[in-house]
């Protein structure tokens, strides 16, 4: 399982989690404070999408009011070599 890691500003948190969640292929995605804290983990799993992932745009929309700054980890599934 690859991982990637974003630096990304609270304004535009949600809408870079909403287009890695619709790149595919994510399994799951953490966001950590400026600290490095876990304030939310999201797991992902094939087809989860629309209406599912609702309450979690709403957490994702009042985490980032919190503070400016966010770290974004992506884990992926890797294609087997």
């Amino acid at each position: 399982m690859a991982s990637e890691e974003y630096k990304i500003e609270g304004k535009d948190l949600l809408s870079r989690v909403k287009e890695i969640v619709h790149e595919g292929n994510v399994r799951r995605i953490i966001i950590k404070n400026e600290a490095g804290h876990s304030l939310l983990e999201i797991p992902l799993s094939i087809g989860v999408v629309g209406v599912v992932l609702l309450p979690v745009w709403v957490a994702i929309g009042a985490i980032a009011a919190l503070t400016a700054h966010y770290t974004l980890v992506v884990e992926k599934d890797t294609p087997p070599a």
